[in-house]
């Protein structure tokens, strides 16, 4: 997140996008903090303690309230519910450490490192009711290649995702943007 809102405040997506707020189920999240720091607005819904169908519907609520043109998640760790998939078609955008067709779910590059992979891919992929199973927006390669460490398996990637994010954005941002007849 804090690596897309400095591409929105001086970078690649600085004519591409406004962040219209940055959202966590977790108060304490880290993001929300940083994204305050910088004047952009916040908003939380706490999971803890709340029956997923009573959240669920708390955050449909709100986004839909929002009505943003995308959701773009970064960091969020939570499975969205169907509901919300389909009030917000082809508008909900994940990244994923590693190439969706070879691996779904959590922990790609601790999969990456334990198969000793000599590279693994940061996959930018549209949301769909599959879980890391979208329509894929691109595909970028991360050299594991004399990894030593899992530690090290993680930085190459983060270094990778920080960069490649905001690129796939601004592609999907400006064939949004051509659609609606505003470039």
């Amino acid at each position: 997140m804090l690596a897309i809102a400095g591409n929105v405040k001086q970078g690649i997506l600085q004519d591409a996008c406004t962040i219209q707020a940055v959202f966590s189920n977790k108060a304490d999240a880290p993001g929300l903090v940083a994204a305050e720091q910088q004047g952009i607005a916040t908003h939380c819904i706490s999971s803890k303690g709340k029956k997923r169908r009573t959240y669920d519907t708390l955050l449909l609520d709100w986004l839909t309230a929002q009505n943003p043109d995308f959701i773009v998640l970064a960091g969020y760790m939570r499975v969205l519910p169907a509901e919300i998939i389909r009030a917000f078609p082809h508008r909900i955008i994940n990244i994923h450490p590693a190439d969706t067709a070879l691996h779904q779910g959590l922990h790609g590059y601790k999969w990456a490192w334990e198969n000793r992979l000599a590279s693994t891919c940061i996959t930018v992929h549209f949301v769909d009711e599959g879980l890391d199973t979208g329509q894929v927006i691109g595909k970028k390669t991360v050299d594991l290649q004399d990894a030593s460490s899992l530690e090290e398996v993680e930085s190459r990637g983060l270094a990778v995702e920080h960069s490649f994010y905001s690129i796939c954005l601004k592609q999907v941002f400006a064939a949004h943007q051509r659609d609606r007849g505003e470039l």
